[in-house]
């Protein structure tokens, strides 16, 4: 009756927060870590990473947070310093205190008056703004007989009606 294994595995439940919850981690400033780091839910950077950091949510880096490494995300935003590699795949929202150098992917982006962002930038994913969608209908025109080696009726008509 006290003693049931139900009750304390009951406990033990409520101790371990699940990322439904929304928890926040957080690494508070002059807090220096060196290595890898996953995350499951939300993390905000007030210290110093150097290191890959693996979150499946949203990661923040605040105005006196530093990270050089890597970072794997579904959303980010930044305040402080990051210097490396960064794939969001979804929203990146850069703000008017960033600092933001090396080789950056995203979904969308959001960049605030103020922020420095250098290096290459590249939109990833099929619903992500900027990407260019082929078109089934591409078409050809021959300029110049030299490009093609003949020119077409169509274009031979083209030319005539141009001159006249």
């Amino acid at each position: 009756m006290f003693g049931s294994s139900k009750k304390s595995d009951s406990n033990k439940a409520g101790i371990i927060p699940t990322p439904a919850t929304h928890s926040l981690n957080s690494l508070v400033q002059g807090t220096y870590i060196e290595g890898k780091i996953k995350a499951t839910s939300d993390i905000r950077i007030d210290g110093t990473i150097k290191g890959d950091l693996d979150c499946k949510a949203k990661v923040i880096i605040g105005p006196s947070g530093v990270i050089e490494g890597t970072i794997k995300c579904q959303n980010a935003v930044i305040e402080g310093h990051f210097d490396g590699t960064l794939h969001v795949t979804e929203l990146l929202n850069v703000r008017e205190t960033a600092k933001v150098t090396g080789e950056v992917s995203y979904g969308k982006l959001n960049v605030q008056s103020g922020a420095v962002i250098s290096g290459s930038w590249k939109v990833i994913g099929e619903s992500s703004n900027g990407v260019a969608h082929p078109s089934n209908e591409s078409k050809k025109v021959a300029t110049n007989t030299k490009d093609t080696g003949e020119t077409t009726s169509k274009n031979q008509e083209f030319a005539k009606a141009k001159v006249n």
